[in-house]
């Protein structure tokens, strides 16, 4: 089996496997730059950074690789629409957006010329992404890390967006191997969105405590949480996660920075993310798709890729 052909607009990555741009602060320079130089398009986390903290970032990435970077932005942020202007000033190559569904997003990167993603649950939001001028959209199914806009699998949703839409489907959820994306290509996929697989390369900047946090972690570990921002979320388990299932003392921010436009004040999402990004396990939220616990080492970037080659062209 041949990888597909994976076209974003004018962009065609040498192989169509793109790393989750992961908030807050765990898909930054070091480990964006090693995708895009492996072939990959490598995505910042851009959600919880300032503009200025992006365009830094963006200008780092720049410096380390002449490959395909790009940004992704929730859209239930305050700051959403400033950085997605920064990002089209600095001449980001391509913009991924969920969590809501932003129309005038479609506008800005047609001005900008800067081909914009939609990440989407279902074939009714896929088709309108379509319509708006989306060039591309990522199918995530329930599997995924992070917040999760459907319970459903990728299995069950990737044909019916597939089916959908003309546009490239990516999918998302779940995949942490070549085995894994060559059954992707399979049900239809142009390519594949990977998150957790690289949290665990000697790239990613979070702490070894979060690392090893996934190394140590079970099929029942992996559980589905509430978060203040509206939607449910997939995590590891810990001591913040089970205060959340009891409903106890929730971290909250010292000064709110009113950083979602939308939020349930049970605890403060950024520094829950912070803390564990940082090593403060227990005291934070540990984002991780569903099959976190198949992964058992941490390799660098372009080992990952070497493997995810050779499983995809053996499958």
């Amino acid at each position: 089996m041949n990888f597909p052909t994976l076209k974003i607009g004018d962009l065609i990555p040498r192989y169509p496997i793109i790393q989750g741009g992961m908030a807050y602060k765990v898909s930054t320079a070091p480990l964006v730059s090693a995708v895009a130089n492996a072939g990959g398009i490598g995505i910042i986390g851009a959600t919880g950074m300032t503009v200025d903290e992006l365009i830094a970032e963006i200008r780092k990435t720049r410096s380390m690789t002449r490959g395909i970077i790009g940004v992704n932005v929730m859209y239930a942020i305050r700051n959403f629409a400033d950085l997605i202007a920064a990002s089209i000033k600095e001449k980001i190559d391509v913009i991924f957006t969920g969590a809501g569904f932003s129309r005038d997003v479609f506008d800005w990167g047609r001005e900008g010329r800067v081909p914009i993603v939609s990440i989407v649950s279902s074939a009714r939001l896929a088709k309108m992404a379509e319509k708006l001028g989306a060039a591309a959209v990522v199918a995530e199914s329930g599997d995924a890390g992070g917040h999760l806009g459907t319970e459903r699998s990728t299995a069950e949703i990737l044909p019916e967006i597939r089916s959908a839409v003309n546009i490239p489907v990516i999918a998302a959820g779940g995949i942490i191997s070549g085995r894994d994306i060559a059954d992707m290509v399979r049900m239809g996929a142009d390519g594949v969105q990977m998150a957790t697989r690289f949290v665990l390369s000697t790239e990613c900047a979070v702490s070894d405590a979060f690392k090893q946090h996934y190394l140590k972690a079970n099929a029942d570990d992996v559980i589905v949480i509430k978060s203040p921002v509206g939607m449910p979320g997939r995590a590891l388990r810990n001591t913040f996660t089970s205060l959340i299932e009891q409903g106890g003392a929730m971290l909250k921010p010292v000064e709110c920075k009113k950083c979602l436009k939308v939020c349930s004040k049970e605890y403060c999402i950024i520094q829950a993310l912070e803390n564990s990004r940082i090593g403060l396990i227990d005291q934070g939220i540990v984002f991780a798709g569903k099959n976190v616990y198949k992964i058992k080492d941490i390799l660098p970037v372009s080992k990952i890729f070497e493997r995810l080659i050779s499983e995809f062209k053996s499958a």
